[in-house]
C-alpha cells in the first residue's frame, strides 16, 4: 500500500496570519443604551450634528469592546457613569448610505426619572437635549431602522431575553 504525505492543503500556499487577517471583511459596530421611565417611554437624545434623534451610544472604536463603548458614550453624551445592564439586542445591519454592514448592540440602562434627565450634563456639546418618548412619538424623530429596533428592545425588556434582529426587525 502506498501512502502520500501530500494533501490539498500542503500543496497550496499558506498565507501569513497578517495577510490573511488583512483580507477579512470589516464590519462597523455601534453600542447604545436603552433607558426608559416608569411609563415605558424611551430616552432619546438630540445630537447637534444630525437631524434625527438617537438613543445614547455610538461607534465602537478600534480595540474597544462594545460594552466599554456604551459606557464611554454615556459619559461623553449625557454625563452618566454607571454599570450597564444586560444585553438586550444584537442587530445586524446591511450596508446602506455608503456605510459598510454592521452590528449594533443595545444594553439595558434601566429606569430613569424626569429628575435624572434634568440632571444630565451634555459635556461634549454633542447632545442638545434628552427626553422620554413613546415608541410612536419616537417614530417621527428617529430613523425607521432605530424605530424598529426600539420595539424589539422593549420586547427584550418585557420578555427578559436578548433579541436578535436584522435591519431592526426581530428574527429570534
Amino acid at each position: 500500500m502506498t501512502t502520500s504525505n501530500s494533501s490539498p492543503r500542503s500543496t497550496a500556499a499558506v498565507l501569513p496570519v497578517e495577510q490573511y487577517v488583512a483580507g477579512l471583511p470589516r464590519k462597523r459596530m455601534a453600542a447604545g443604551v436603552l433607558f426608559r421611565d416608569s411609563s415605558n417611554r424611551v430616552l432619546l437624545v438630540q445630537p447637534s450634528y444630525k437631524p434625527n434623534f438617537e438613543i445614547p451610544g455610538g461607534a465602537v472604536e478600534e480595540d474597544e469592546a462594545p460594552w466599554a463603548a456604551a459606557q464611554r458614550e454615556l459619559r461623553e453624551e449625557i454625563g452618566r457613569d454607571q454599570p450597564l445592564g444586560r444585553l438586550l439586542v444584537v442587530d445586524y445591519v446591511r450596508p446602506q448610505d455608503s456605510r459598510p454592514e454592521g452590528v449594533i448592540f443595545v444594553f439595558d440602562g434601566g429606569l430613569l426619572t424626569n429628575d435624572d434627565v434634568a440632571a444630565m450634563k451634555f459635556t461634549e456639546s454633542e447632545i442638545l437635549s434628552a427626553d422620554f418618548h413613546t415608541v410612536e412619538e419616537a417614530r417621527s424623530k428617529v430613523k425607521p431602522l432605530l424605530a424598529d429596533r426600539l420595539e424589539a428592545t422593549l420586547d427584550a425588556v418585557r420578555l427578559g431575553i436578548t433579541v436578535i434582529c436584522e435591519q431592526g426587525r426581530r428574527v429570534s
